[in-house]
Order: C-alpha cells, then sequence, then structure tokens
C-alpha cells in the first residue's frame, strides 16, 4: 500500500514539470502542421500530387500555397484552403508548399516570391493567372479559380468574409 501512494505521489509530482500543451493562431511559433491544428484538415499534407502531375497527367490547373508552418498570417489561411478543397477540390490540385522544406532547384521555386502566405494558381499552360501574398478575399480567389476553369456561378465560397466564423469545429 506505501509502495502504491508513494508511486502515485511521484507520478502526480512528475506532472508538475510538464509543460501545458498550448497552440495559438495569433502567435508565431510552431504548434506543429498547421493544416492539422488549425484548419482540422489533415488531407492536404503531403500534397497528393505535384505541380507537373497535375498538368501532364490529371489535366488540372494547380493552385499552390507557399507556406510555413510557424506564422500566425500562415495559419490564419487554412480554413480558406478548406474552403477551396470543398468547392473546388475535384477541379484544381491544392499543392501546399511549406518552403522550409523546398529545395533549390525545385521547379516551384520559380513561382515563390519569398512572401509568406502565397497563393499561385497555374492554368494548363504553366502560366501564373493569380498570384497573392497574404490572405485573399475569398470572392477574389474564388472569381481566379472559376475564370481559370470557365465556371460562371460563383460557389457559396465568394459571400464569405476573411472574418467569418468558418474554422473547424475546434477553432472557432
Amino acid at each position: 500500500m506505501i509502495i502504491a501512494r508513494a508511486i502515485v505521489l511521484l507520478f502526480l509530482v512528475g506532472l508538475a514539470w510538464v509543460s501545458p500543451v498550448y497552440s495559438a493562431i495569433n502567435d508565431d511559433r510552431f504548434d506543429g502542421n498547421i493544416f492539422v491544428l488549425y484548419g482540422g484538415n489533415g488531407s492536404l499534407v503531403p500534397p497528393r500530387v505535384t505541380l507537373e502531375q497535375s498538368i501532364e497527367e490529371l489535366n488540372r490547373p494547380a493552385l499552390l500555397l507557399f507556406y510555413v508552418d510557424d506564422s500566425s498570417d500562415c495559419k490564419r489561411i487554412t480554413p480558406l484552403m478548406n474552403q477551396v478543397q470543398l468547392y473546388y477540390g475535384k477541379l484544381v490540385s491544392l499543392i501546399p508548399v511549406n518552403v522550409d522544406s523546398l529545395n533549390p532547384g525545385s521547379p516551384l521555386e520559380r513561382y515563390y516570391s519569398g512572401i509568406v502566405p502565397q497563393w499561385v494558381l497555374v492554368n494548363l499552360q504553366n502560366q501564373v493567372v493569380y498570384a497573392y501574398e497574404g490572405l485573399p478575399e475569398p470572392r477574389d480567389l474564388d472569381q481566379a479559380l472559376r475564370s481559370v476553369l470557365g465556371i460562371e456561378t460563383p460557389s457559396p465560397m465568394a459571400q464569405l468574409k476573411n472574418d467569418s466564423p468558418f474554422f473547424n469545429e475546434f477553432n472557432r
């Protein structure tokens, strides 16, 4: 009995030295993958296709999203990327690119301006048809996607505002 109490006491004392887990969308600390933590969507990373595969094999335009995991600006774009996936994920290849892992000489390097987050929409001719640094208005991004796809009717994403509570169920 004394040994059991001693073990419990040691366990409780050990908990005092454990740091609490904390993550916040408004700071520049590394908390883990931003798409899993703040977008509630681990299906975006790693990307399922390369830019070359998207254009040449799938015959689909691609939306590149250059980001880092330790930027509050990048953390804030994850809900919008979820909306893009919801409305356009079967028509456009979504390719998140962590710039910390971007190798020199990579084919994607030519699209990266050095700013994160950065959105780049590439058409089937491998031309940039939309580029934006920061958090774009959903309406503008929706318009660019519809334009490259030849779709006239706006998606419900176009009605959202950047201050809309369209986070996942954990980040409202």
